[in-house]
């Protein structure tokens, strides 16, 4: 079972979305029951037009990512949009009567392009994929009805192959089923086409001042927002809060006693024997490499004067980061930039796996050592029958290193290539994380020899004491203590010259804000949405800083309130006040040359206009006055004043023509069919927009 396993622990590579269980039956023809299925309703954390997502199986998915390092606040969000695209899909997929079929799944799970290629021990020396071994260990699987590995091994393989084969016949369906009809051609061929000239007057909305038009009121807000309903939905409940922080990175202080506590340790350690050693013992933030590194590639603080030092002598203390450091000058070498080696491996362990005796695996490379020093040996021949290391059997057993890798390779590796001289043949033994076993080593060119050094780190960090933490926590406690509402909190706030930040449209399942450390929201927001406006918050403990913040407004679903709407209508409301402004007094007559006059104003020419390209010269983007001048039975006449996006204009068009076109109707057609393709991609943002989501994640998380 160690070979499933394998498989159920490399699980992390997954980039599509989980799907239902139940497909195991393409492949293994044995139903495998949720592990979840007996949970009441209480247990959904979602719904996807009527369809649940279980707390079990989801978290059971969260925990499996996270696992591998991935940060779960992180994970928690990806992977509740992967379930509603998965859903969507189906549900979409039902109706249309898409399915994969078994066949469909074996030929990938076992075929050349296979997931399961990614597996080491389903892969021969030469790279190539062994089918039949997978096979039998997906037919051991089943036998064993372990449910555990059966339900990884469908997390990581079945279901991904099963969503993504979905997703292409569905992508598919839309994409071919794109169309163009002639009438569209022959428009687009039309506009496309179409040119016109103009003459106009043009008066900018800033060359009214913000302060001449009348202040907006919420009564102006409100009937904009009812005139223009849909750009101003919520689609669900949002809040606002504002907050202040107490920081508590360390003081003066805590700095002077990190200085000196690195300062006590100088002495000790440069006059250690063994850095090494000293440094394992005294603790270090930057880990020891015992490697040579290249002068020039020597990239941190104060790096000339440490590459000056004499072996054996430091320098420092200096500040890195948030360490106080002192460097130490181990030694220094002539060695090659570059080396060119080749090598046969025999292992006596891999992965703490046991692959051969180590007697037997040293008499192996001993014999492999003496077949090729003899004249005339075919060392490719050696490298294909003895080598267990399958990278290097396509390069006939050779590699090219580059000195900055030296701390990369397997330490009596990089010696015996570095150290050596080119010519050098010698067999080394190895053991490290990856593996264990024999090298025979040849080493066949080195290349730009340069000073390389070795510099030791003794790197303390600079904290805050108790002292500093404890001082923010009480400013923040007594701050928190006096406020009452928004308005005490402001003022409190400026008599301590703290800035007021803010966080607008916050969603109850946001797991990310601007200017918090990911990790740490969740109980922040879990905090907005159980209390009201005007709710001051106790001291909450972020990165470092002490937050207190207060609930300003609760957005609920629906149209946007007045509020929250204003910084977004103001603009809009403003420039049509400032467009009646300029037309009531600037634009006087009906000809252009009495607009010119009245406006102060001159009377400006455009050419080459084009409909499919609805932008003035030095003005930008006028779809109204564009379309003014493609009107017919406005040829060689004035238009009243047009309140456009950036200014007020009056036109008078001058020509209209149709230009040459070297596009023909296929060409036409083919970009047409084109954009319509690509519009199909993006059918996921479709599904959802008009599907029914209810996520109640906010319960759990």
């Amino acid at each position: 079972m160690s070979v499933i396993q394998t498989i159920r622990d490399k699980g992390a590579w997954i980039i599509f979305g989980i799907i239902a269980l139940a497909m195991i039956a393409f492949i293994l023809q044995d139903g495998v029951g949720r592990g979840y299925s007996g949970m009441t309703a209480n247990s959904e954390i979602g719904k996807v037009n009527g369809t649940s997502i279980e707390l079990g199986s989801f978290d059971q998915k969260v925990n499996m990512y996270s696992a591998g390092g991935q940060d779960r606040n992180g994970i928690i969000p990806q992977l509740w949009n992967m379930e509603i695209d998965r859903i969507l899909l189906e549900q979409e997929c039902e109706k249309l009567g898409l399915t994969v079929t078994g066949k469909e799944i074996s030929d990938v799970l076992f075929g050349e392009n296979s997931p399961l290629r990614r597996e080491q021990q389903f892969v021969d020396e030469n790279g190539m994929f062994k089918a039949d071994e997978a096979r039998q260990a997906f037919a051991q699987l089943k036998k064993s009805k372990n449910a555990e590995n059966i339900q990884g091994v469908i997390q990581t393989y079945i279901e991904p192959i099963q969503q993504q084969a979905l997703k292409t016949k569905f992508d598919a369906l839309l994409q071919h089923s794109a169309y163009a009809p002639t009438w569209l051609i022959e428009k687009q061929k039309a506009d496309n086409s179409s040119l016109a000239s103009i003459q106009y007057v043009y008066v900018p909305y800033n060359a009214i001042s913000d302060t001449a038009v009348k202040e907006i009121s919420d009564n102006e807000i409100a009937a904009y927002i009812k005139k223009y309903p849909s750009g101003f939905e919520q689609k669900e409940e949002t809040r606002n809060f504002s907050y202040i922080t107490f920081n508590t990175a360390p003081s003066s202080t805590d700095s002077a006693n990190a200085y000196n506590q690195v300062i006590s340790l100088k002495a000790d350690f440069a006059s250690a024997p063994n850095t090494e050693a000293y440094l394992a013992r005294t603790g270090t933030e930057i880990p020891y490499l015992d490697a040579y590194m290249p002068k020039k590639d020597l990239r941190i603080p104060n790096a000339d004067s440490i590459k000056l030092l004499a072996d054996g002598n430091v320098f420092g203390p200096y500040i890195d980061a948030s360490n106080f450091v002192i460097a130490k000058k181990i030694g220094k070498r002539n060695l090659p930039d570059s080396v060119k080696v080749r090598h046969i491996l025999v292992k006596t362990e891999d992965r703490r796996n046991p692959v051969l005796e180590d007697s037997i695996a040293k008499n192996r490379i001993d014999s492999v050592e003496m077949l090729a020093k003899l004249p005339g040996t075919d060392f490719n021949m050696l490298v294909q029958k003895y080598s267990d290391d399958g990278g290097s059997k396509a390069t006939k057993g050779e590699y090219d290193f580059a000195l900055q890798q030296f701390a990369g390779i397997s330490k009596e590796f990089a010696e015996t290539i570095f150290y050596g001289k080119a010519g050098d043949k010698k067999v080394v033994k190895v053991e490290n994380d990856a593996y264990s076993g024999y090298h025979y080593i040849e080493v066949i060119s080195q290349k730009n020899f340069t000073e390389a050094v070795k510099v030791a780190y003794l790197a303390k960090p600079i904290i805050a004491s108790n002292e500093t933490v404890n001082i923010a926590s009480t400013a923040a406690l007594q701050f928190a203590a006096n406020i009452k509402n928004k308005k005490q909190f402001d003022d409190e706030a400026n008599k301590l010259n703290k800035p007021i930040l803010v966080a607008l449209e916050v969603k109850e399942n946001d797991f990310t804000l601007p200017n918090f450390q990911q990790e740490s929201v969740r109980g922040l927001v879990r905090w907005l949405y159980e209390k009201d406006v005007n709710n001051v918050s106790e001291p909450i403990e972020l990165g470092d800083n002490y937050v207190v913040a207060i609930v300003t407004d609760i957005n609920k679903k629906g149209l946007k309130s007045v509020a929250a709407a204003r910084p977004l209508v103001e603009p809009f409301i403003r420039n049509e006040k400032k467009a009646k402004l300029i037309i009531d007094t600037k634009f006087k007559g009906n000809s252009l040359e009495e607009y010119a006059q009245s406006a102060g104003s001159m009377i400006q020419q455009a050419d080459s206009l084009f409909f499919a390209n609805p932008a003035i010269p030095a003005i930008g983007y006028e779809q109204k006055a564009v379309g003014a001048a493609f009107n017919q039975s406005m040829l060689n006449k004035v238009s009243t004043p047009i309140a456009g996006n950036t200014g007020v204009l009056a036109i008078k068009s001058l020509s209209i023509q149709a230009m040459p076109t070297m596009q023909d109707n296929e060409a036409i057609k083919q970009n047409i069919i084109a954009q319509f393709k690509n519009a199909a991609t993006r059918a996921t943002s479709a599904l959802r927009n008009a599907a029914t989501i209810k996520d109640y994640r906010y319960k759990v998380y």
